[in-house]
């Protein structure tokens, strides 16, 4: 039994039920089960990417009525449904008590998939992704007047580095006034979405989305009281270290308070970096970065340049946003992001090439369920490229940026990386309220929920006048509408990246080999074996977040104003 990703991209349900059934049908046993699997696996392979391409085509062009009808059949008919075959399938294996070396660790995950399978929620869960699309939808056709046109929002961020204050206050109302606009519209989807998601728990024994939500993810290695505990390690370690951060910039810009568009501005009154004007010019460039890296990383993000796998500039219809997606019947990643010319797209590019190196790695694992690291894996994989290529920005290595460049480039990046940590706080503290606090359904108490918990993790900036605009920030996240939960990854990665890092500058070959062995391990050990495969450990505990804050407050200390 086979088929490819071609033969099913204009499937039916019918069709890819077909295939299903062929396999729930034939003879299983020990002697049969590794080509059984193998049969599965190539099947799952081809169907994925079969959805991920029709993904990836829609959210290039919204806009696309055919294009949206394919997502849609995928995303909100056949994979919600291709679940509970699966699961069925999964039974089979699980209940032969045995499988082939490396797949320990998926059949544990196959127990937990089938314990809270239920059937009642397959619609459910497919209607909750047709919201996710209509979001897309919305979002994804904003756009801005600006100097007598129309601009994508991603298109005003270099305005936000303007030294005319006018200038960076005109594009942060201009980026955020669409969102304010569509406020009823976005909290209307949200207020289904969170009604099926309450839903979707119960139907599965659960008291709430939160707690489904970890077993769904297969969260193994740590619960949502480490995540709180994580919550206060930032706001006693992280957030001292932004406000001296802040109170920085606000003397250097000779201020009497930040306002939100004076956050992205070169506080030494510079002229922001530009570090390519063309999507043509921000992938050569970075070919050459992750050569230096290493060569077989530059090889492989060559070979995505080379069969159209990067899309990387921002226009109209695009969805907003950026992700990598795992083709996996032909083994390759796809970039996709909304680039503008600023510094943050290099270092989103650095992070999207972050997991295509995973993917290029896990790829020559036998089965597709080996290959799926968990969330925090991958965001280990993404965010510790960051850091290890970030010495090859430099210009004289074939990078973006002269010494000077380089060095302000550093300087943001590593005051990101402390505001990305209490960014990450926010947004999965809120995520929590939403589902545990009984008022999450109330779309007044979510807003006035989101204003609490957003003073908690964002100090030292004036919002005074500008409660619309700060309660838009959270509508403007799209995993809270695509991705539930998805968040807290970011920041226990974070941490694992600056331990990578910090390797990295005692000796840099070790732990890059530490890094790509890592890599290769896929989804067959733990979150904590993969870690420590990497070098590193994890961190929810304020005492050894306070030593890698140090760490980097220390780097910062050591660059040139």
């Amino acid at each position: 039994m086979t088929t490819t990703a071609t033969a099913l991209a204009d499937a039916t349900w019918d069709d890819v039920l077909g295939h299903y059934r062929r396999l729930a049908e034939r003879p299983l046993d020990r002697d049969t089960a590794e080509g059984w699997l193998r049969d599965w696996s190539a099947f799952e392979s081809a169907l994925t990417e079969a959805a991920a391409v029709a993904m990836a085509d829609y959210t290039c062009d919204t806009e696309n009525e055919g294009k949206k009808e394919r997502y849609l059949r995928f995303s909100g008919d056949i994979l919600p449904r291709a679940e509970g075959e699966s699961v069925g399938l999964a039974k089979r294996l699980v209940a032969l008590g045995w499988a082939p070396a490396g797949m320990e660790l998926p059949v544990r995950r196959f127990r937990e998939q089938i314990a809270i399978f239920r059937e009642a929620n397959v619609p459910l869960l497919a209607e909750a992704e047709k919201l996710g699309s209509e979001y897309q939808g919305i979002t994804g056709s904003f756009t801005a007047p600006w100097d007598g046109g129309e601009l994508p929002l991603p298109r005003l961020a270099p305005f936000l580095k303007e030294l005319d204050r006018g200038v960076r206050e005109r594009a942060f109302r201009a980026s955020t006034a669409p969102y304010v606009a569509a406020r009823d519209r976005l909290s209307a989807i949200f207020d289904r979405q969170y009604a099926l998601r309450q839903q979707i728990a119960r139907n599965a024994g659960f008291a709430e989305f939160e707690a489904y939500t970890f077993a769904a993810k297969q969260r193994f290695d740590y619960t949502p009281a480490d995540c709180r505990r994580w919550h206060d390690a930032v706001e006693e370690k992280v957030l001292p270290a932004i406000e001296r951060i802040h109170g920085a910039r606000k003397r250097r810009l000779g201020l009497p308070a930040l306002r939100p568009w004076d956050m992205a501005v070169d506080p030494q009154g510079r002229q922001a970096l530009r570090p390519f004007r063309t999507d043509a010019e921000l992938i050569e460039t970075a070919g050459r970065v992750f050569d230096r890296v290493d060569g077989e990383l530059g090889a492989e993000f060559a070979t995505m340049r080379k069969e159209g796998l990067l899309d990387l500039d921002s226009r109209k219809g695009k969805a907003p946003g950026g992700y990598c997606e795992t083709f996996h019947e032909r083994g390759r990643p796809f970039i996709f992001m909304n680039a503008a010319g600023t510094q943050e797209d290099v270092m989103t590019l650095l992070h999207e090439a972050g997991h295509s190196f995973h993917a290029f790695a896990a790829h020559p694992l036998p089965f597709i369920w080996q290959r799926h690291p968990t969330m925090e894996q991958a965001e280990l994989a993404s965010m510790s490229m960051e850091l290890l290529a970030f010495e090859g920005l430099r210009k004289d290595r074939g990078g973006f940026y002269d010494e000077a460049e380089w060095s302000r480039a550093r300087r943001e990046h590593l005051e990101d990386v402390l505001l990305t940590l209490a960014h990450v706080a926010s947004v999965d503290a809120f995520q929590s309220w939403i589902y545990t606090s009984g008022e999450g359904h109330d779309a007044t108490a979510r807003d006035a929920a989101w204003l609490r918990i957003r003073a908690r993790f964002e100090r030292g900036i004036d919002w005074s006048g500008l409660e619309a605009e700060r309660t838009a920030r959270w509508y403007r996240q799209l995993h809270i509408f695509l991705y539930p939960f998805y968040y807290i990854e970011y920041g226990v990665a974070q941490l694992g990246a600056l331990q990578v890092w910090r390797n990295a500058r005692r000796d840099h070959p070790a732990a890059l080999r530490a890094y790509r062995e890592a890599l290769a391990l896929g989804g067959t050990v733990t979150l904590p074996e993969m870690y420590q495969a990497a070098g590193v450990e994890l961190v929810f505990d304020a005492g050894r977040m306070g030593e890698l804050v140090g760490e980097v407050e220390e780097a910062l200390a050591q660059l040139p104003e």
